[in-house]
């Protein structure tokens, strides 16, 4: 983009953030009630605030450096069934890395059920088979493609990461929309129970993270509410072989460190690696952990080193 274009851009959006922070004083932003703009008002570099895309609201956070001329990583984050964006920001902690990493940081939200929860329509195997009329595939498609067209970002490095049912539907984001999503994270979530499901259109690289002792989505599988689930190392092993990875995985020596409440390094990672198109499977089996592992450093810096790499 030409510097006199940046310039203007950015006082658009300077201008934006004015007029919405004095409309009146009950839209006053602050900590507790962020800047609301236009879908397709661009925040400036270091700002955070909510845009609107498709009716509902998502908040963005531009990384300081962000240079139009520089395409950044996406990162977009889903929280669980009955949560929210500020509980799945909080329960992973990536905002800070994200930042430091150069990367946009996004969080949508899924709409609220008859029961009143928030949810994501995900798949056969979670939270969506009597919610059939919310399509959240297209509009996760939808958040995407609006943010690469609203700023500048590199299609090699477009992450969904979700939490339990956010899971799932991370998982189902790559099978519909792999043409925009370079790479998966998926804590307590899984794959569709019918593995027919999934169909990418090219190989995703893939991050499976589970705790061994999570008793709601279930690390070997099981049923919820009616609905069967594949295990942990089931959902890892059905992308390696989407992704058209060699056998046998490799499981690394030593462990790593990810959840702040089991003493010491708890976290085993299998990798299925060279597969097609330069991606990787891998499976992060937290040994001890429940269904919300206190997760520190650590697992910001795992993920964001997988989320902003290259293929």
């Amino acid at each position: 983009m030409p510097a006199h274009r940046s310039i203007v851009a950015t006082f658009v959006a300077l201008a934006l953030v004015l007029l919405a922070a004095c409309g009146s004083p009950g839209a006053r932003p602050g900590p507790d009630r962020p800047v609301v703009l236009a879908a397709a008002a661009a925040l400036p570099a270091g700002a955070a605030g909510t845009v609107d895309v498709g009716g509902r609201p998502v908040q963005v956070q531009v990384p300081p450096g962000y240079d139009p001329a520089s395409p950044a990583p996406l990162l977009v984050v889903l929280h669980g069934f009955g949560s929210d964006p500020a509980r799945v920001d909080d329960l992973l902690g990536l905002r800070e890395e994200a930042a430091a990493r150069g990367a946009l940081y996004v969080l949508p939200e899924g709409t609220t059920g008859p029961d009143g929860r928030r949810f994501w329509n995900a798949s056969d195997a979670c939270c969506g088979a009597e919610r059939a009329d919310v399509d959240d595939s297209a509009y996760l498609a939808l958040v995407v493609r609006t943010l690469a067209t609203t700023y500048a970002v590199d299609p090699r490095r477009v992450a969904v990461v979700g939490y339990s049912n956010g899971g799932f539907m991370a998982y189902r984001t790559a099978c519909d929309h792999a043409d925009l999503v370079s790479t998966v994270v998926s804590l307590a979530g899984a794959m569709p129970a019918d593995g027919r499901a999934c169909r990418p259109s090219r190989p995703v690289r893939v991050v499976q993270v589970h705790g061994t002792d999570d008793p709601v989505i279930r690390a070997a599988g099981g049923r919820r509410e009616g609905h069967a689930y594949p295990g942990a190392a089931a959902s890892a092993a059905a992308w390696a072989r989407l992704d058209d990875c060699p056998a046998p995985p490799l499981t690394a020596p030593g462990l790593r460190d990810l959840d702040t409440a089991v003493p010491g390094a708890e976290t085993t990672v299998t990798t299925w690696a060279g597969c097609a198109d330069g991606t990787s499977v891998q499976l992060w089996s937290i040994a001890g952990a429940d269904h919300s592992p206190a997760l520190g450093t650590a697992f910001a810096t795992a993920v964001l080193d997988v989320a902003t790499g290259t293929r």
